[in-house]
């Protein structure tokens, strides 16, 4: 038996990760039970990091291809595709090999297998050669992720039929690529192939795009994404998928039924979401509750029904977010240090790095009506930003919402140019509880794409000076 330790963490995903790092700066002895032979988790492995490589990759390829000629740059791009998935692996690399590196310069222990909660205080750890060791800690934090969801009936092959894993792996684009689910990993994953070439129809059981996003962005949004060629089929349901010699064909329905369709492709990518990953980890051997949708149920401090072990991450309540799961790492790391971790769960961004990118924070304008919150709104195009115009992006808008009485800024919505950048300026005002006055009066530098972000503040009491 190793150990004892007053911390080992399952998992090492941005949430797990950054948890054993901040305890051990906080003088913890820490240990970590990663499954896979690299750090990161998901986001570093197959998720976040590969996937920003490849939509800049892309986007890169595109621009080069459609933009440059208009700037004066005459090319004749072509894209050799091994040689972009390399670009990606390399860049996954030094992202995983820096949280090794991390790990090591602050005195962790890494144990490489698959981990399981014996019980309060003991973590078994499966290691690949099949030899099972137990450790011993004070706490134990579970942050094992998500899965990709499963669509029933769908069996997932990773080579025709695939999800965001296999989206990211392919050695030739698929001339047709279908699309299943209209959320973020869809969109960002249907954006890359799409650049490269391939006919993304996308189909959708609800009759909008996004879901849980702002309406209006939304809306906006699919326009946009329709004249890069999208075509979505909402408010349908696929009902089957059959491969075949040419291909896959899958059968589609009207989501409030109707007479079924067959559309054909060469790749069908299952983007319906994720579930928690929680399977393997003796949680009902070990008493710990689950809720009805098999996340790991915890109190105000992460902890479960059972003393000394914490949960975070995707395999708790609230948005699956490598930034939400690093925020509460920190926080339960702090908490067990003696100190007061918190998480501000009001100000958590999300971003969809497509082109232009959508980034939000805060209540949409949907929850404000379902809460009976009055507020003000105040919107501003990139069409009249100087900045946008001479580059010629100018998709999008930026939009604050501000409640009626005391103006303080509830959320804010940005489609367009650099957006996931730009977001952390309205998160930033809305921790420190600012008005959309506090942001309007804020100087911002000219010309800049952020002074959208100004004039939509300004735009909430109708003083917008551009517009």
């Amino acid at each position: 038996m190793s150990g004892p330790y007053d911390l080992i963490v399952i998992g090492t995903g941005p949430g797990g990760y950054v948890c054993a790092i901040r305890a051990s700066q906080l003088g913890l002895k820490v240990a970590v039970v990663e499954k896979r032979n690299t750090h990161g988790g998901t986001c570093l492995n197959v998720g976040c990091i590969p996937s920003k490589a490849l939509l800049h990759a892309s986007e890169a390829y595109h621009e080069a291809k459609h933009g440059f000629a208009v700037m004066g740059i005459n090319v004749a791009p072509t894209f050799d595709l091994a040689k972009m998935q390399a670009f990606k692996a390399e860049g996954v690399k030094g992202n995983t090999d820096g949280v090794a590196y991390l790990l090591k310069k602050n005195k962790i222990d890494h144990f490489h297998g698959t981990g399981k909660v014996l019980s309060a205080g003991k973590v078994g750890v499966t290691f690949i050669n099949g030899e099972n060791e137990t450790l011993e800690a004070k706490s134990i934090v579970i942050a094992t992720g998500s899965d990709v969801a499963r669509l029933p009936g769908v069996e997932i092959d990773e080579t025709t039929v695939i999800s965001s894993t296999g989206a990211l792996e392919l050695t030739a684009v698929p001339k047709k690529l279908l699309v299943i689910g209209a959320g973020v990993i869809g969109l960002e994953l249907g954006s890359v192939w799409r650049r490269l070439g391939s006919e993304v129809v996308v189909v959708e059981f609800l009759d909008r795009i996004l879901p849980g996003m702002d309406g209006d962005v939304a809306k906006s949004f699919q326009r946009i994404l329709e004249k890069q060629g999208f075509a979505f089929r909402l408010g349908h349901k696929v009902t089957g998928v059959a491969k075949s010699a040419s291909g896959v064909k899958a059968t589609i329905e009207p989501a409030a039924g109707g007479a079924s369709e067959t559309l054909d492709a060469d790749v069908v990518l299952v983007a319906i979401g994720r579930t928690p990953y929680t399977d393997g980890l003796g949680l009902a051997e070990a008493g710990v509750a689950l809720d009805a949708r098999k996340r790991i149920v915890v109190d105000g401090h992460y902890q479960t029904n059972v003393a000394g072990v914490y949960a975070i991450g995707d395999v708790i309540a609230g948005p699956m977010l490598a930034h939400k799961a690093e925020d509460e790492g920190m926080a339960v790391a702090e908490i067990l240090g003696g100190q007061a971790g918190h998480v501000n769960y009001d100000v958590i961004p999300g971003v969809i790095y497509t082109h232009p990118e959508v980034a939000s924070v805060g209540k949409t304008e949907e929850e404000l009506k379902a809460a009976g919150i009055a507020y003000k709104s105040g919107k501003f195009p990139f069409t009249a930003n100087g900045r946008a115009k001479v580059n010629r992006t100018t998709d999008g808008f930026v939009k604050v919402l501000a409640d009626a009485s005391t103006d303080r800024i509830l959320g804010v919505h940005i489609i367009g140019p650099n957006a996931g950048e730009i977001i952390a300026e309205a998160a930033v005002i809305m921790e420190f509880g600012g008005s959309s006055e506090d942001l309007a009066r804020t100087c911002h530098a000219h010309p800049t794409l952020t002074e959208a972000v100004k004039e939509a503040a300004l735009s909430v009491a109708k003083r917008a000076i551009h517009m």
